[in-house]
């Protein structure tokens, strides 16, 4: 599977690449090929040896663009949020069944949702481990963040037969990028070759509607059919997507 290897430079905190091994099963490599994660200066990000315009990629909850968007990013106005609920009950759990880097997570947490994240490939669980330990150290994010996002390793199908109910179950599996993909940003199409496309997607609809008391949210490309074929409750269009929501019981 790529990206799952790491690489053991002289500066590569001990105690992390023994977290690596344990926690996600990432194997130590002196000679890195494809893709791999490696250490720059205070953060873990991932590299591909064969792309060197490509830029790391990395978890940075605190990054200039993930501050923007959640304090000038439209709050409670946008269409996630409206999906999800948070304008009528601000401090809903959500599960997020297929987190990758953690971008809406973040949104949903900001607006007062307690969110699990699950994420079963191991490099971006690595990825988003060490974005959650670097905000439990910024003075803006550690007094509200850690509280609210937690990260769960392991595939999604097992997830939602095993978590505690939450009230919303969000899901925005990988679908497959249209071939004319230019205007697709070069990072999600290098991090579609590290995740590959959620083949068994529709499989997790179900699984999501019997775990979710409230309702399920499935964020789609505009393009794309329904998850296995279920039409939702009603529709949220975003800016650039589009979220099927199906409500199951009304949020108290």
């Amino acid at each position: 599977m790529p990206g799952t290897c790491f690489y053991t430079s002289p500066d590569f905190p001990p105690a992390l690449a023994v977290g690596l091994q344990q926690n996600f099963g990432l194997l130590a490599t002196e000679s890195p090929r494809g893709w791999y994660l490696c250490w720059t200066g205070d953060a873990l990000v991932l590299r591909n040896t064969e792309l060197n315009k490509q830029g790391d990629i990395l978890v940075d909850f605190a990054s200039g663009a993930a501050t923007y968007r959640r304090k000038f990013g439209g709050g409670k106005s946008e269409a996630i949020a409206k999906a999800v609920g948070l304008t009528k009950k601000p401090g809903l759990t959500v599960v997020d069944a297929t987190a990758g880097l953690g971008r809406d997570a973040l949104v949903l947490a900001s607006l007062g949702a307690k969110v699990t994240l699950v994420e079963r490939q191991p490099a971006v669980a690595a990825l988003l481990a060490d974005g959650l330990r670097r905000a439990s150290l910024d003075p803006d994010l550690a007094h509200w963040l850690p509280e609210r996002m937690q990260l769960v390793f392991a595939p999604s199908q097992q997830a939602l037969t095993q978590l505690p109910v939450p009230d919303v179950v969000y899901l925005d599996p990988m679908f497959p990028a249209r071939e004319k993909s230019a205007l697709v940003k070069k990072e999600m199409q290098a991090f579609h070759q590290v995740v590959g496309t959620d083949e068994d997607a529709d499989a997790l609809f179900p699984l999501a509607w019997q775990l979710a008391s409230k309702r399920v949210v499935v964020k789609r490309p505009g393009y794309a059919g329904f998850l296995a074929g279920q039409k939702p409750s009603m529709q949220i269009e975003g800016k650039n997507n589009r979220f099927d929501v199906y409500v199951k019981a009304a949020l108290d």
